[in-house]
């Protein structure tokens, strides 16, 4: 574990911090990023020793907050929820947490994830999507906004649905959809966010057979990229259909990343940059 760095934008080290050494389950290593909220960065630490969640000021690395987590190894990224009250929400193998962004006490919790959770959580509209596929599969709507106290058997689950969850990429919320992939593999689900219907799925993206990589959307269109190199395009619709299929001779794990009309991939071997 090498902490966590702060940079300018000529490269110089601005302040570090150590949170110490990671213990993590099969060591598997460390998967989770910061998340950033004004002034405030967010930390998850799920590991097979003591867990917490921190938050550290962005501009001197300084701790602002820490709270200890019951859980073992995860590698959610945290999302900050825009809601009422402000909070910072962790999915996770035990429960889903929402925390106070500027106290960090504990705000309300959801049990219901399997083991090993990696997609992190999306939020919008007072909801937040999360989801775990590894010994089980599991997909959930909570309504973030008013919970207070453990929700799991309440009304602030909107729906739910025990199939068809990722293990490793996350959900794509785009507009009033929610996409999900099954597994790792090359097949996918779309649902109304709101009611949990299934507009279409589970689909088979024949030309993907592994999918580490989050789905990403811009222009209407759905961004599947593979493991072997394979891209497959979707139209933004309830209806499934296969705009287009591209093909890198590389590897890719990370999740692409859009910037204006600029598509970002990073591979094994390359970076690359797509657009007209």
């Amino acid at each position: 574990s090498f902490g966590l760095y702060c940079y300018d934008f000529t490269g110089q080290l601005q302040w570090e911090t150590d949170f110490g050494d990671m213990d993590v389950f099969l060591d598997f290593g460390e998967g989770s990023s910061p998340a950033l909220h004004d002034n405030t960065l967010f930390i998850n630490w799920d590991h097979q020793g003591q867990s917490f969640i921190i938050a550290l000021d962005k501009q001197t690395g300084k701790e602002k907050w820490r709270t200890e987590r019951d859980e073992i190894s995860t590698w959610t990224t945290p999302v900050v929820a825009l809601s009422e009250p402000p909070q910072v929400i962790v999915s996770a193998n035990n429960k889903t947490c929402g925390y106070d962004v500027e106290t960090g006490g504990l705000i309300w919790s959801a049990a219901g994830l399997t083991k090993n959770t990696i997609p992190s959580p999306v939020f919008a509209d007072g909801i937040v999507y999360v989801a775990s596929g590894y010994d089980g599969e599991m997909l959930q709507a909570i309504r973030a906004k008013g919970a207070s106290g453990d929700v799991t058997d309440s009304d602030s689950i909107v729906w739910q649905h025990q199939k068809d969850a990722p293990y490793v990429p996350s959900l794509l919320l785009y507009g009033d959809m929610l996409y999900a992939l099954k597994s790792n593999k090359g097949i996918v689900s779309c649902f109304d966010a709101k009611t949990g219907k299934v507009h279409y799925g589970p689909e088979r993206l024949k030309s993907l057979k592994g999918i580490y990589a989050s789905p990403v959307a811009a222009n209407g269109k759905v961004y599947f990229v593979g493991r072997q190199g394979n891209c497959l395009v979707l139209k933004h619709s309830h209806d499934f259909e296969i705009l287009a299929e591209n093909r890198l001779e590389d590897r890719f794990d990370a999740s692409p990343a859009i910037v204006g009309d600029q598509l970002y991939l990073r591979g094994h071997k390359y970076l690359y940059c797509i657009s007209e």
